[in-house]
């Protein structure tokens, strides 16, 4: 078969309707009621949530400033699914049916409770449920509102929503959110060389300090 010139038009998907599904999802998102952390009662399901701050903690005061008449700056957005999902082992059916997202949401408040700086109870939630097809859409919403909301414990403060690496992996460093919030014990294993809280709490301020003002550069 002749090969044929490279023209890169010829691989550039684009499809309106897709965008303008992932925007109804988001505006869905946002419309959702706003729960305690955890919320009370356990459901089936897995989809995306997002967490916020509420009480003036001085190194989170914005975030309390800013949610304050309405929940629109989350301090981060995850998802939660199955163990498979990636190889597309874990189907979504009515014989498959988890608690995947409610666990997920219980595990986030169990870790705030672990740092001796923070309040587990200051802080809440909201969430949407995927089911059927449309739980292809999770990973696609949960980057949307990440890039939408630039939450600080995803894009300046990484390792929040981190799990034990296991035995024989402690060699990595400890993460930016386990240095400024010490308290679970499979991260104080870890012993590579890790960024000071010095440094760390200087890039929180920076991003704090622009966050809900217009043009962000954060």
């Amino acid at each position: 078969m002749k090969q044929r010139q490279f023209d890169r038009a010829e691989h550039v998907y684009r499809n309106d309707a897709f965008a303008e599904l992932v925007k109804d999802a988001v505006r869905f998102f946002n419309g959702t009621p706003v729960l305690p952390l955890p919320p009370s009662v356990s459901f089936l399901g897995r989809g995306v949530y997002a967490i916020y701050y509420t009480v003036s903690n001085p190194l989170y005061a914005r975030y309390a400033e800013l949610n304050r008449t309405a929940y629109d700056f989350p301090i981060y957005v995850g998802k939660a699914v199955p163990k498979g999902w990636r190889q597309s082992r874990a189907s979504d059916n009515p014989d498959n049916q988890s608690r995947e997202l409610c666990s997920r949401l219980r595990q986030h408040h169990n870790g705030l409770k672990l740092a001796p700086n923070l309040k587990a109870d200051d802080f809440m939630c909201r969430f949407v449920i995927f089911e059927h097809t449309g739980s292809e859409m999770i990973s696609t919403v949960e980057a949307a509102l990440i890039k939408l909301n630039r939450p600080l414990w995803n894009t300046v403060v990484d390792g929040f929503g981190n799990h034990d690496p296991g035995s024989g992996r402690y060699e990595q460093s400890r993460s930016d959110w386990d240095v400024i919030h010490p308290g679970r014990q499979w991260a104080e294993k870890c012993k590579g060389v890790h960024k000071t809280k010095t440094a760390i709490l200087a890039k929180v301020k920076n991003h704090l300090g622009v966050l809900g003002k217009p043009n962000e550069i954060a």
